[in-house]
């Protein structure tokens, strides 16, 4: 299981977009929330009310990830994407060969993503984890969560473009 305190690097890009989305949701998006469940609490009898009820369970999503959003841009390592080279690291698009099907994929963190639509492995996967420091060419091997043993060849790395 991955440290989640652990530092995980941030393109620019990404870092803004997370501090925004942390400034929305722990200013106006609070504030409505709370002005909601203070109506709620009006109507009276909580027990049977929907609004009160659907309120707090999304202030409880909106309070998880005001501190998960935390957590990572305090431990982010922000900087500018890698640099063509042919060696994988976070914040690469690596083309491989995994069990004899080409997959294409960014290796880092869903928050460098973002909308894009492109599958994300974390650094610490198994996957994620064989890889990092491979070079194109180089193959590796990595033990799926079943025991078995699955080859990976690394065919191309490019920075991500975001």
């Amino acid at each position: 299981m991955s440290n989640p305190t652990a530092a995980k690097w941030l393109p620019q890009a990404a870092f803004d977009r997370l501090t925004a989305e942390l400034a929305e949701l722990s200013g106006p998006r609070r504030d409505e929330v709370v002005a909601r469940i203070a109506q709620a609490r009006e109507e009276g009898d909580l027990k049977e009310n929907g609004g009160y009820h659907a309120a707090k369970e999304e202030q409880g999503k909106i309070e998880a990830r005001i501190r998960e959003l935390t957590v990572l841009l305090r431990n982010a390592e922000v900087g500018e994407a890698a640099v063509a080279t042919d060696e994988v690291a976070a914040g690469n698009v690596v083309t491989a060969s995994v069990a004899g099907t080409e997959m294409r994929f960014l290796l880092g963190s869903r928050e460098i993503a973002g909308d894009s639509d492109i599958d994300v492995y974390s650094d610490s996967s198994p996957l994620g984890h064989a890889i990092l420091g491979a070079k194109v060419g180089d193959t590796v091997t990595y033990e799926a969560p079943n025991g078995r043993a699955i080859e990976v060849r690394v065919e191309k790395v490019e920075p991500y473009a975001g």
